[in-house]
C-alpha cells in the first residue's frame, strides 16, 4: 500500500468503518423514531379528529349564527341532522351491548368472584358519588355564587315547565323500574307516576299545592328502562353461571353477541368527529345570549365546572393511583375518545360502547371486568350529576335568600345522591331529577327555570365526569381482582379475559 492510499484511509473527508457504523445506527434510530411518531399519530388519529371537531363545531356555529339574524328551529334541526344520526346509531347499540356484556361477564365468572367484583364496584360508586356531593356542597358554600334576586328578576327568568311529582313517588318509581313487568317493553319504555289534581281542587287554590291529595296514575314514557335491564341481566348471568356446562351454549351466544356489537361499535366510532361537529354547532345556534353565562349565572357556572374538574381530574386520578400504584395520566389519555364523545353527545349511555372499547383496547382492562362494571356504572354511577344537583339546589336557595341549616344541607347530600342514581344516562336527565332535590328544600319545581339557560353546557361537563368516573372504577376493580382473574384463567375455567380477536379497534380500520 502506497502513501497516498494510507493517507486516504485516515483522511477525515473519507468516513472510516466506525463512522459508517455510527451513521448506520443514527439512520436506524431516526427511522425508528419516525415510525414511532407515525404509529403514535395513527393510534391517536381518531381522538385528535374528535377533539378538533369540538372546536370546529363551535367555530361553525358562530359562523352560521353570524350569517343571518335569526335561525328557526327547523333550520337548526337541519344543521343537527348528521349529529342526530350519529347519536341514534350509538343508542341503537346500547340495549344489546348492555345485556350481552353483563350476562357474558357474570356468566363466565365464578359466583364468589362475581359477588366480590360486584361489592367492590358498588363500594366504589357509593364512595365517589358521596365524595362528589360533599365536594359540590363545599364549593358552593365557600364561593357562594348566588346573590339574592329581586322579585322582578325572578319573574323575568325563563319559565320551565315541570312535571308535578313528589320525592316519595320518584323513589318508588326508581324501585319499580328495577323490576319491569315486561322485559320487551323495558327495552323501549320506562314506568312513571303521574299526579292529577282532583276535580274538587281544580278551581281552588286552598290545597292545590298539596300533591298528596292528587289522584295517582301511571304511564309508560319513551326511553329504555336501563335499571330494569341491568337487574335482569345480572340475575340471568348468575343463573347461567350456576348451570355450569349446561349453560355454556347460552353463554357462548351472549359472548358472540357482545363481540358482534363491539365490532359494529368500531364502525360507528369513526363517525364521531362528524357527529360531534354538528351536535356542537347546533347547540351554539340554539343559544340566545352568551351574556347569561358570564352574567348572573357566571359564578354558578364556574363553581360547577370547578367542582367537576377537581373531582374528575384530581380526586378520581388520586384514588386510581392509590389503589393501582400507577400514574393516571396514560390511563386518562387512553380514554380520550370516550371523554370527547361524552362531551359531544351529553349522554353517558350513548358513550358506553366507546368507553368499553377504549378500556379494553387502549387500557387493556380484562373484558370480564369492563363488561360487568361499565354497563352498571353508566346506569347508577353519576358523580357529575350528583355534584351538579347539590350545587344547583343550594345556589337556587341562595338566590332566594334562604339560609340553610346543617340538617337541610345533609338532606340535600342524601337526596342528590339518590337523584343521581335515578337519572337515566340521557341528555339533561339531571334537570328532571333536580325537582326531587328542590322538594327537599321546600322550593317549587318552577325554580329549575333559574338555571336552565346554562344547563345544556353544564350537562356536557357533568357527563364527561360521569364517564371518566366509570372508567376509573373499572380500572380500580380490575386491579383489585387481578389475582383472582389470573387464578380463574390458569385453572382453565374460562378463557383469559381478552377480546377474541384484534379486528376491531377504536383507532384504525
Amino acid at each position: 500500500m502506497n502513501l497516498d492510499d494510507r493517507v486516504s484511509e485516515i483522511s477525515p473527508l473519507k468516513p472510516s468503518h466506525s463512522d459508517q457504523g455510527r451513521n448506520t445506527m443514527s439512520t436506524t434510530r431516526r427511522q425508528s423514531k419516525e415510525k414511532i411518531e407515525q404509529s403514535c399519530f395513527r393510534h391517536n388519529l381518531l381522538t385528535i379528529l374528535t377533539i378538533a371537531s369540538v372546536g370546529g363545531g363551535v367555530i361553525l356555529g358562530f359562523i352560521l349564527k353570524g350569517s343571518k339574524a335569526e335561525w328557526t328551529k327547523r333550520e337548526i334541526t337541519y344543521v343537527q341532522f348528521p349529529g342526530d344520526i350519529f347519536l341514534r346509531m350509538l343508542k341503537m347499540l346500547i340495549v344489546p351491548l348492555l345485556v350481552s356484556s353483563i350476562v357474558s361477564a357474570i356468566g363466565s365468572l365464578d359466583l364468589s368472584l362475581s359477588k366480590k367484583i360486584g361489592f367492590q364496584s358498588i363500594a366504589y360508586y357509593a364512595a365517589t358519588t358521596s365524595m362528589a356531593v360533599l365536594q359540590g356542597i363545599f364549593w358552593v358554600m365557600l364561593i357562594h355564587p348566588g346573590k339574592i334576586m329581586s322579585q322582578s328578576e325572578q319573574t323575568a327568568s325563563v319559565h320551565q315547565e315541570t312535571r308535578p311529582i313528589t320525592t316519595v313517588d320518584t323513589i318508588l318509581d326508581l324501585i319499580r323500574n328495577i323490576f319491569p313487568a315486561n322485559l320487551v317493553e323495558a327495552t323501549i319504555s320506562t314506568y312513571r307516576t303521574v299526579l292529577i289534581p282532583p276535580k274538587a281542587l281544580s278551581n281552588s287554590t286552598v290545597n292545590a299545592t298539596d300533591m298528596t291529595l292528587w289522584e295517582i296514575k301511571s304511564e309508560m314514557v319513551e326511553g329504555s328502562n336501563v335499571l330494569g335491564l341491568v337487574a335482569f341481566s345480572v340475575a340471568f348471568g348468575i343463573c347461567i353461571g350456576k348451570l355450569g356446562p349446561t349453560g355454556k351454549p347460552l353463554l357462548s351466544f351472549f359472548d358472540s353477541l357482545g363481540e358482534a356489537v363491539m365490532l359494529m361499535t368500531n364502525w360507528v366510532i369513526w363517525l364521531s368527529p362528524m357527529g360531534v361537529l354538528f351536535l356542537v354547532a347546533s347547540k351554539v345556534l340554539e343559544l340566545d345570549d352568551f351574556g347569561v353565562i358570564v352574567g348572573r349565572l357566571g359564578m354558578y357556572f364556574l363553581t360547577v365546572v370547578l367542582g367537576l374538574f377537581v373531582h374528575g381530574f384530581v380526586l378520581l386520578p388520586l384514588m386510581y393511583s392509590l389503589f393501582t400504584r400507577q400514574l393516571p395520566f396514560q390511563f386518562t389519555l387512553n380514554m380520550g375518545q370516550a371523554i370527547i364523545t361524552a362531551f359531544g353527545t351529553a349522554s353517558s349511555s350513548a358513550s358506553l360502547p366507546i368507553s368499553m372499547a377504549c378500556l379494553e383496547e387502549n387500557n387493556k382492562i380484562d373484558v370480564r371486568v369492563s363488561r360487568f362494571v361499565m354497563p352498571i356504572g353508566a346506569t347508577i354511577n353519576m358523580d357529575g350529576t350528583a355534584l351538579y344537583e347539590a350545587v344547583a339546589a343550594i345556589f337556587i336557595a341562595q338566590l332566594k335568600g334562604i339560609q340553610l341549616s346543617f340538617g337541610q344541607i345533609a338532606a340535600v347530600s342524601v337526596t342528590a345522591t339518590m337523584a343521581s342514581i335515578g337519572a337515566a344516562g340521557i341528555p339533561q336527565a339531571g334537570l328532571v331529577t333536580m325537582v326531587m332535590v328542590l322538594d327537599t328544600l321546600g322550593l317549587p319545581a318552577d325554580d329549575v327555570s333559574l338555571i336552565i339557560a346554562v344547563d345544556w353546557l353544564l350537562d356536557r361537563f357533568r357527563t364527561t365526569v360521569n364517564v371518566l368516573g366509570d372508567a376509573y372504577g373499572a380500572g380500580i376493580v380490575a386491579k383489585l381482582a387481578e389475582n383472582d382473574l389470573e387464578m380463574l384463567s390458569s385453572n382453565g375455567t374460562v378463557e383469559e379475559g381478552k377480546a377474541p380477536n384484534d379486528e376491531w379497534h377504536t383507532t384504525s380500520m
